[in-house]
């Protein structure tokens, strides 16, 4: 029997070429997402262990610079006394802050958040473990900076050459004196670091003479433990100390955490891929058992057992996926390779590091690869055991009995309604129902796949007319074609069901988040600009006045944060400027007046203010951050505005109140609007600070619901995976039913069907079909978009469904041109039969 089975393999090489291709791309996946995490781990924990080779133990700092009450680091009296300790080799201080340096254009190199600044730390040699100087020398002068390589070639510098730095200052000139290699984080994530003198580096960042962290080294044959022990006596408070193994161990653990997120996604990607896939094979190996009835029967009548033909059929799907998972796992190498290379050309650099192959990857590949061909051939195995020996009489396929279809139905109705009710009842519970949803989602299209071919009747039945007015003959054959075998054409549409439906549900959650991001942030911003730190940092007290001196400029108003206790608890309240802020945001007053803000009265919003029983004349008892004490008045109270705190006052108010101010944002109004001659007004008014960004109002969109639009892409190449694999099944479909239907396809011909109708046939006939599983999937998707954003409504302002139509109607026609190009083989096959050939034909 496995004899026959490998000829059937041999005899339908073509046929089963693209249940080969469906489980090589799963497997692929697979194979190739469980390499590429082993590989980035493996290079994660070598950096993180290197990073400690020569620490036995470090020392971290969170003492706060503002505080004039404590030490804001580790003192250098601290340090040496830790040098003084026995066992203790050398002692390395650290201080680190953000610093943005400036490419010859004045632009910041770097990614902001990932821009730091550092102290070159040398030991008596001159130099520094950390780094290794590719050019030059560390900075021992006040005027001297090194840069990382990849910033030095990005901004095309050399040793000698003056570079523009800024830390939370105003822009610096430092002489470049050495360009060095690193495997720092922020560097390899895309950003900068800039190596300071050490002096030069606590005035940026902390305070002269402190450091945030050490790291201590080791004499030969010293004890880590012991030392450790000694040195946690020394420190102030605010400050902790592990042994360099501990925080080995502790970040190899945290890199494992994080990457088996990244892992768990793409097997999940992977696993819908596959899921498709099993329709495909599914159809695939049931396509063949029904064209092989006679010669199975034949094999029943001379002798073989069910279990026999059973097994026959198994051993077939068995060399299909064994064969399809070593190819996909080849694949899968490559793409491990192709997905390093993606990161690095999105500047994301890795560590480096050889291609990691255990044997999990292998083992998986072909277990998953095999499992899921047997189990997709189950179903036509068990039905080709049932084919009778009296089959081998005649040429009439098995055909589904009116008992199996009612079942099937019925069976298909239900879990259909379990989990339609699961997806209602999640989305009633709200924030809670996550979990029902997503076991509803499941139910439902299990329901769905197994409805399909009772749904395809009436459905295709309802475009059947315009199809024969539209295309005569040829449309109304290509209806019928499309509804012969209902359970063929499910199959294939469900495949492309499942895709449209993930597909749709992601366009539907994420645009409805964009409109909500929308309504939250940029409508309601009516200033020209928003100035902020490119690193998300605090913007200096000194911006606000020097924008006001900028040409065109109209109205300014920062956004301060503070704490204040208000009543009895504490409150977060904006710092604004007075007259501006009205300018610069859409406020809407319900009672009383913004203008009471310059007379040192404070604004609330109208949640706030019904919530604590609070209206325009209320007094207030407040404490502010000094902890001096006083009574504020409500001047007016406003409709609640996402972008701004509950409370709002004068920074004259708050200012004499502050150590410093925190001030994350500047909204700034100019005459006429944003333009490139206002905006370089505005970086000429700040010194050319590379380090501050100027956003106008489509910037602001993309900063908020550009992260949204990015995940939706990077979902929707995932999903394309599953989409691939589903135009396969419709290539598949269609090829099987052409080599079926040869005889009629002949006798058409014969009567006067020319070539060119018989293509449209085929072709109009993929159309339905991908059609018909597209609008499938977009309702489907659409309702549990809906059910999922019930129940994180509560937690998105302005939360309000939105049906993208315009990229639904992308969707269905992105669908028909797949059924249009997955017709091209098969059109052009049955178009080419010989119609005396084909009417010989059994």
């Amino acid at each position: 029997m496995f004899k026959t089975a490998l000829r059937n393999v041999l005899a339908h090489k073509a046929r089963l070429l693209m249940t080969v291709l469906a489980v090589m791309l799963g497997v692929a996946f697979v194979s190739g997402t469980l390499v590429f995490t082993d590989t980035l781990e493996s290079a994660f924990k070598h950096q993180s262990a290197k990073s400690y080779d020569n620490v036995a133990v470090a020392v971290t700092s969170y003492g706060n610079r503002d505080d004039e009450k404590q030490d804001p680091g580790v003192s250098k009296q601290t340090v040496a006394r830790i040098e003084a300790l026995d066992g203790v080799s050398s002692v390395n201080g650290r201080v680190d802050g953000f610093a943005g340096v400036a490419d010859q254009h004045g632009k910041l190199i770097g990614q902001g958040w990932a821009n730091k600044g550092g102290n070159f730390s040398p030991g008596k040699d001159g130099t520094d473990p950390a780094y290794t100087f590719a050019d030059g020398s560390g900075p021992v002068q006040d005027g001297q900076i090194a840069l990382d390589k990849d910033t030095a070639d990005k901004g095309r510098y050399k040793v000698g050459d003056r570079v523009r730095v800024a830390t939370n200052g105003p822009v610096k000139t430092y002489t470049l004196s050495g360009v060095f290699t690193t495997e720092d984080g922020a560097v390899n994530a895309g950003g900068s670091l800039v190596l300071f003198d050490t002096k030069v580096a606590q005035q940026l960042y902390l305070k002269p003479g402190f450091f945030k962290n050490l790291n201590i080294s080791a004499k030969a044959g010293a004890d880590a433990t012991k030392i450790l022990a000694e040195v946690k006596p020394l420190l102030p408070e605010h400050s902790e100390a592990k042994t360099g193994q501990a925080l080995a161990d502790q970040e190899a653990s945290d890199i494992e955490h994080g990457l088996s997120a990244l892992s768990q996604t793409l097997l999940a990607f992977a696993a819908i891929a596959l899921f498709v896939g099993v329709f495909l094979i599914s159809n695939t190996f049931t396509m063949l058992v029904a064209q092989r009835t006679r010669e199975l029967a034949l094999m029943r009548a001379v002798g073989a057992s069910r279990s026999q033909v059973r097994r026959s059929v198994l051993a077939e799907a068995l060399v299909v996926g064994t064969l399809a998972s070593t190819v996909g796992f080849g694949l899968g190498l490559g793409l491990a390779v192709g997905l390093r290379s993606a990161m690095d050309s999105f500047g994301v650099k890795l560590p480096a590091g050889s291609l990691i192959v255990s044997a999990t990857p292998v083992i998986a590949a072909l277990a998953v690869g095999v499992l899921v061909t047997l189990i997709a051939a189950l179903l036509p195995a068990w039905r080709a055991a049932k084919i009778p020996p009296v089959a081998a009489m005649n040429s009439v396929h098995g055909v589904a009995t009116t008992k199996s279809l009612v079942v099937r139905n019925t069976i298909g109705a239900i879990i259909t309604l379990l989990g339609a009710g699961a997806v209602l009842s999640g989305a009633a519970t709200g924030k809670d129902g996550k979990t029902m949803i997503g076991l509803g989602a499941f139910l439902a299209l299990v329901g769905i796949i197994i409805l399909i071919p009772l749904l395809s009747r009436p459905v295709i039945a309802l475009v059947r007319p315009a199809l024969a007015k539209a295309f005569g003959v040829s449309g109304k054959l290509a209806s019928q074609n499309a509804v012969r075998n209902p359970r063929r054409t499910g199959a294939t549409a469900s495949a492309l069901a499942i895709g449209l439906t993930l597909v749709t549900g992601l366009s539907v959650l994420g645009v409805t988040l964009g409109k909500s991001i929308d309504k939250t942030t940029t409508d309601n911003v009516k200033a020209d600009y928003m100035v902020q730190m490119a690193s998300g940092g605090d913007l200096d007290k000194s911006v606000v006045p020097e924008l006001r001196k900028a040409a065109g400029v109209t109205a300014v108003s920062p956004r301060q944060s503070s704490y204040l206790k208000l009543g009895d608890s504490h409150q977060e309240v904006a710092g604004v400027t007075p007259g501006d802020i009205e300018k610069v945001m859409r406020l809407e007053t319900v009672s009383g007046s913004l203008a009471t803000l310059g007379k040192g009265q404070v604004a609330v919003d109208d949640e706030t203010a019904d919530k604590r029983g609070w209206k325009v004349g209320t007094r207030l008892p407040v404490e502010f951050n000094d902890k001096k004490t006083g009574q504020l008045t409500v001047g007016a109270v406003f409709k609640k505005q996402d972008f701004l705190s509950s409370v709002l006052a004068s920074t004259t108010l708050l200012d004499p109140h502050e150590t410093r101010s925190f001030i994350r944002e500047v909204f700034v109004k100019m005459d006429g609007g944003a333009t490139k001659a206002n905006e370089q007004a505005l970086v000429n008014a700040l010194g050319d600070n590379p380090a501050i960004s100027f956003m106008d109002q489509q910037d602001i969109r993309d900063a908020f619901g550009g992260m949204i639009n990015t995940l939706l892409n990077i979902m929707y190449g995932l999903l394309a995976m599953a989409l691939i694999i589903a135009v396969l099944g419709v290539v598949n479909t269609l090829a099987m039913s052409v080599f079926e239907r040869q005889q009629e396809i002949g006798m058409l011909r014969a009567i006067g069907l020319d070539r060119r109708r018989v293509k449209r046939m085929i072709r109009l006939e993929a159309v339905v079909i991908s059609v018909f599983g597209a609008v499938i999937g977009v309702g489907l998707g659409t309702f549990l978009a809906w059910a999922i954003g019930q129940t994180i409504k509560g937690s998105v302002p302005e939360y309000a469904l939105v049906i993208p139509w315009d990229r639904i109607a992308l969707f269905l026609f992105l669908a028909g041109l797949v059924g249009v190009l997955a017709a091209l083989w098969p059109a052009r096959s049955a178009a080419r039969l010989n119609m005396l050939t084909a009417i010989k034909t059994e």
